[in-house]
């Protein structure tokens, strides 16, 4: 990790209590002034059962965490600084997007300080290698000669190895995931993760959903509606089914998709109308009878796609449920492919299971906003919380994350995040 980079965390019974217990260490480091912030961070003790109020102050040297501690004890908001409240923590799902959440420069600084990121991301680069001519780890550091990343075929394979790669980040700090969520593509990941296909496997699906893709582009297009999905199938009935609800996201959020010239005449017909909508900058019509063409060309490729048995519940946006390992063949790569993504549902699944904490893997914050107004109609009990933020991917941001989680009630293993802070070996 970043040299310097330390997590303080503290906790209390009451609000006031954890203003005073940061008074009272602010005191005593004041009296003490040559001890080691990582000491500090140790004797705090993460790892013991912390109380409801807590606090995590993320710092770079003394003098922003004891700037950190003045602003806990006084009650006014820090940048380095998260509070919160902690519920119930349930069980936690990771949340993978399949479009949207690329930058250019994402995830480079975690390369160099986050070791179970960076591991990871080498496993991803050597497997690809045999299903691509550009390297991704030299992609993603901008090496000369390298693809740009506007197209889905250099995207999609970066995408998946960072989302993947900040999986196993998580992992390593102690966040273990007890089911994962895919939306459209982010489905393979999320299978990756689970353990139901091999990082070949998923390498190959991938590769394969990318090449027939480029036998469709500029036949479709995509515009996202925000209004709810019954409205939105009474907008498009005139257009008989040449226009299909591609994405069902959240309950103010729809996505369609068909026939450039049908997309042309709605985004007309609203824009007449007053009503809301957008393009998105896709030149195909994913999630819509477009695919069909490519039903047979991806059922062979991927015939021998052995799905196996999945350590974490794998929940299917093709189904809205919870799927079994074993019907992650090539047909189900195709109809993820073809079928209207039912995201909100399949949110909605992993709430009512006592899922409460919905980690997104991405290097931005994508699919966030839909989780949470899917889960405000179930509770005000749930966490959702991001990763990294556009232009910020460094293990700070990372930390402060992390933080978030756990004032909300995720508990890390804080030894291994103290100890690869202290640049030991992430356990």
């Amino acid at each position: 990790m970043t040299a310097g980079i330390t997590p303080w965390t503290l906790s209390a019974k009451s609000a006031s209590a954890l203003a005073g217990t940061a008074a009272a260490l602010q005191r005593a480091l004041h009296e003490h002034p040559d001890t080691d912030p990582i000491d500090v961070a140790y004797s705090l003790g993460g790892d013991c059962a912390p109380f409801r109020h807590r606090a995590v102050i993320v710092g770079a040297g003394r003098g922003e965490l004891l700037a950190g501690l003045r602003a806990i004890a006084s009650g006014t908001p820090s940048p380095g600084v998260i509070t919160g409240r902690a519920t119930r923590a349930g069980r936690t799902a990771f949340v993978f997007p399949g479009q949207g959440s690329l930058w250019v420069g994402m995830a480079g600084e975690l390369l160099d300080t986050a070791g179970a990121f960076a591991t990871e991301m080498r496993r991803c680069d050597d497997t690809f290698a045999e299903f691509l001519d550009w390297s991704l780890i030299g992609t993603l550091r901008g090496e000369p000669g390298s693809p740009d990343v506007g197209g889905d075929d250099v995207a999609q394979p970066i995408l998946f190895a960072v989302m993947v790669s900040l999986a196993a980040q998580w992992r390593a700090l102690g966040v273990e995931p007890d089911a994962v969520v895919g939306h459209s593509q982010g489905e393979i990941a999320a299978a990756y993760v689970a353990g139901a296909l091999s990082l070949r496997d998923a390498a190959r699906v991938l590769c394969a959903q990318c090449e027939a893709i480029t036998d469709v582009v500029g036949s479709g297009s995509t515009v996202f509606i925000p209004e709810p999905v019954d409205q939105v199938c009474e907008l498009i009935g005139p257009w008989d089914g040449s226009i299909a609800i591609a994405e069902r996201n959240s309950p103010s959020s729809t996505v369609v998709a068909g026939s450039a010239v049908a997309i042309a005449d709605l985004v007309a017909r609203c824009e007449r109308d007053h009503l809301p909508v957008k393009r998105i900058p896709l030149p195909y019509a994913s999630h819509s009878v477009d695919m069909e063409e490519l039903r047979e060309r991806l059922r062979q490729q991927l015939a021998d796609v052995r799905p196996k048995p999945a350590t974490v519940t794998f929940i299917s946006t093709v189904t809205g449920a919870a799927a079994g390992a074993a019907v992650l063949d090539g047909d189900y790569w195709f109809a993820n492919l073809r079928q209207t993504v039912l995201f909100e549902d399949a949110v909605r699944w992993a709430y009512g299971r006592g899922h409460r904490t919905f980690i997104e893997c991405s290097p931005e914050r994508a699919l966030s906003a839909d989780i949470e107004e899917s889960l405000d109609a179930c509770g005000d009990d749930a966490t959702v919380v991001g990763t990294l933020r556009r232009d910020d991917s460094s293990m700070r941001r990372f930390l402060m994350s992390l933080a978030e989680a756990h004032v909300r009630g995720t508990s890390p293993n804080w030894t291994s995040v103290l100890g690869a802070c202290a640049g030991r070996p992430e356990s």
